[in-house]
């Protein structure tokens, strides 16, 4: 067992609740490019942060959709990696282990874990943009394989409003119950893991740093330091799928129930 996974082990011991904060560099092992990297083929003109907006999607509807549609393929391409899977190990090891993802591909509950708060939202589930009417996402097959730079989205069926992505797009809030459930678990958890995440995404990054500021262990894994890092019980150098892997061996059988 590495220096980082003892340690790891010893903070956790005795928790019973814990908190897996995950960020985008989670999913990055498995294929999901993270929101910020360089786009591939007839996105690497624009700016992500320039389709992930109302104003975009009500400009150009048929641009942002299509660009959503492309994530929304290569989000169910991807497999969840070994380090979701530990996850779901580790469930059987504490009383109560919760999931709060700023990801929106649906790995997490793909690879079993029972109790996930999506903050950011899912490109598992449309909506229409006027009135939030849910959309079969199945439905969208057939569109996202014409593929190009522009795809008419589809129109609600209740109300005639275009089909949106059920993501938080930049200028919007975070869904209030997702928030306020999330801020409940970090308020009562013994532990906290950030995985993957750059501590620098508001308000969910503050998550993170009410972990800190509770005096609860705060466990940091990241290849890279973050502004979380010096205040961690321990911040790890790694990518999520090892460290994880090795977490859950290190912490071994279930805990035993009275």
């Amino acid at each position: 067992m590495s220096p980082h996974a003892a340690r790891a082990v010893e903070l956790l011991r005795e928790a019973r609740r814990v908190v897996v904060f995950t960020g985008s560099g989670m999913s990055q092992e498995s294929g999901v490019p993270t929101f910020r990297d360089p786009q591939s083929g007839l996105w690497a003109r624009f700016d992500p942060a320039e389709l992930a907006t109302a104003d975009a999607f009500c400009r150009n509807p048929g641009r942002v959709f299509a660009w959503y549609l492309w994530r929304w393929r290569a989000t169910r391409m991807a497999q969840p990696h070994a380090g979701y899977r530990a996850l779901v190990e580790l469930e059987d090891r504490f009383e109560r282990l919760t999931v709060v993802t700023q990801n929106v591909d649906g790995l997490h509950w793909r690879a079993g874990s029972d109790r996930v708060i999506e903050l950011h939202g899912s490109l598992e589930t449309f909506r229409c943009f006027d009135a939030g009417h849910p959309y079969d996402a199945a439905r969208l097959e057939e569109l996202s394989a014409r593929g190009g730079a522009e795809i008419e989205p589809p129109r609600c069926e209740r109300c005639g409003s275009p089909i949106r992505p059920g993501v938080v797009w930049f200028g919007e809030p975070l869904p209030w119950d997702q928030l306020e459930a999330a801020r409940a678990e970090v308020e009562t958890c013994d532990a906290l893991l950030a995985v993957g995440t750059s501590a620098l995404v508001y308000p969910a990054a503050d998550l993170a740093w009410t972990g800190v500021n509770r005096g609860i262990p705060v466990i940091e894994i990241n290849p890279e330091a973050t502004p979380l890092s010096a205040h961690a019980a321990l911040a790890w150098p790694s990518a999520a799928s090892a460290a994880l892997r090795e977490l859950a061996a290190g912490l071994g059988t279930p805990r035993s129930t009275p």
